[in-house]
């Protein structure tokens, strides 16, 4: 049995990419899993996926493997199309300054770089 897509998900250049590739297995498992349920239910839990207040519109991929804790930022295009940008591991209460600097600077780049329609 299949499930039904309700959103896409894009990587943007290879900086997703390049950050799942550091990650230990059962690390990549659960990003995994956790991409399918952003792109097959329909409301996601927010300790899943999280709204970034006082951003851009900028949205956090939430995954906790044992007490390890790790994040993928990530924006919508076009309704049902997630974007993934940069992603770090967390180990400090408040999101890293640059990392989420860095996130809107790629934001910005994909809406620069994407042919207008």
């Amino acid at each position: 049995m299949t499930a039904e897509f309700v959103r896409n998900v894009f990587y943007y250049r290879q900086y997703y990419l390049d950050f799942f590739a550091t990650l230990k297995p059962e690390v990549q498992r659960k990003f995994n899993w956790t991409l399918q349920l952003l792109a097959t239910v329909d409301r996601v839990p927010e300790k899943y996926f999280k709204h970034l207040t006082g951003s851009s519109g900028l949205y956090e991929i939430r995954v906790e493997v044992s007490t390890d804790i790790y994040r993928v930022f990530s924006f919508f295009d076009k309704g049902k199309l997630i974007i993934l940008v940069n992603g770090f591991q967390k180990k400090t209460p408040k999101t890293p300054k640059n990392e989420l600097a860095l996130a809107e600077q790629l934001k910005q780049q994909y809406f620069d770089e994407k042919p207008a329609r």
